[in-house]
């Protein structure tokens, strides 16, 4: 049985990025490599919306959180950190871990931040950072990155953001909004295995690197920058990644940056409404379009759900994390999913909870989701 993905990552890999990845390796100290490496990153800086460096580092996103922790601020400083989720929570595991000042404001899970309360909880604390996730993985929330922009910039605090799951589905406009440090991943909305992690740098990041006395080697970012201009990475990165990249940078490009955020939207809505028609709350008011976190009542069972899924449809979405473990469904749609993708993931939901005793007439989930479905173009379907 096929296996199909519809986890938050790693996402599917198209065949025609594996098929890049196969090709032979060039090795990193020549020109070629130093070229397809050049080309990469200035495709990166498109996608981010920016002119600043985009670093690339051979890590997964949390390789890239540490190192904007490490390089970005200073022992002792105090610093703000948004806790709603397992990955809000790991900036603060990392903030402590380096002897940062941290000053967190936890929510419920499920919940978003809001801008005002950042604003008064970082001005009290005297916050010279303020570190946010954009898109949290664990609970499916959005957070409103433009309004928190702009309340760090009033304040004259850095601002680092784990875009990790929202670059490439939803708006980053990185030099728009004035966001200091943006990370994301390979294995998100760029369509490739884990292995990749990217860094955005403004000019005031790049100030804060300069003589920071943290302890730092592998994830030195001033290294980084160093060698970028040469097309040269400080260690051996991982070759065959990079080679993806650059053809998954040019696939998004191709297709248009803004379609690519429209049609996940639009694939984005329709698993709601599908899920909706279900009777099946989401766990957030404010959901992000690349997960959608879905509460799943004890009487039919998210893991059993999710068992028959796999066993049945060979379906793969992800439970949740904590003490939302069976609870939850996290259902992916972020990176190369069409309309016929969302058709047979809600085909097999629908099924799977009727299985369990949970009352829906078949074809339910679809009828709601097919409207929602005509909206995209026939490129996109």
């Amino acid at each position: 049985m096929q296996t199909r993905l519809f986890t938050p990552g790693p996402t599917p890999v198209p065949a025609e990025l594996q098929l890049t990845m196969a090709a032979p390796l060039p090795h990193h100290r020549t020109p070629e490599f130093q070229q397809l490496f050049t080309r990469t990153t200035t495709l990166l800086q498109r996608i981010y919306r920016t002119e600043d460096p985009v670093v690339v580092l051979s890590a997964s996103g949390t390789g890239a959180m540490e190192a904007a922790v490490v390089n970005l601020t200073l022992p002792g400083e105090p610093v703000l950190a948004v806790n709603a989720g397992k990955f809000g929570a790991r900036w603060g595991e990392l903030l402590r871990t380096y002897g940062r000042a941290l000053h967190e404001v936890r929510l419920p899970w499920g919940e978003s931040p809001d801008p005002e309360a950042l604003r008064r909880a970082a001005r009290m604390h005297g916050a010279g950072a303020i570190f946010i996730t954009h898109s949290e993985t664990s609970t499916g929330a959005l957070a409103d990155l433009e309004a928190i922009a702009a309340v760090a910039h009033e304040l004259d605090a850095l601002l680092i953001v784990d875009a990790i799951t929202s670059l490439g589905a939803h708006p980053v406009e990185t030099r728009g909004w004035g966001l200091d440090c943006v990370l994301s991943g390979s294995q998100k909305a760029f369509m490739l295995p884990p292995g990749l992690a990217f860094l955005s740098l403004s000019a005031r990041a790049q100030a804060r690197i300069e003589g920071n006395p943290t302890p730092r080697f592998y994830f030195d970012l001033g290294r980084a920058l160093a060698g970028a201009p040469k097309g040269q990475t400080p260690w051996t990165p991982a070759i065959s990644l990079v080679l993806g990249l650059e053809a998954a940078c040019n696939r998004i490009l191709d297709e248009g940056l803004e379609r690519v955020w429209e049609r996940h939207q639009i694939l984005a809505d329709a698993v709601r409404a599908g899920v909706a028609a279900l009777d099946l709350p989401l766990l957030s008011a404010r959901p992000s379009n690349a997960v959608t976190a879905v509460r799943v009542a004890d009487r039919i069972g998210a893991d059993a759900v999710r068992a028959g899924l796999w066993t049945r449809w060979g379906i793969k979405v992800a439970g949740g994390q904590d003490d939302f473990k069976g609870k939850l469904l996290r259902i992916g749609h972020l990176g190369a999913y069409d309309a016929a993708d969302i058709v047979l993931l809600l085909s097999a939901l629908e099924a799977e909870v009727a299985r369990r005793g949970h009352g829906v007439a078949p074809g339910t989930a679809l009828a709601a989701a097919h409207p929602v479905l005509q909206r995209l173009t026939p490129a996109d379907a």
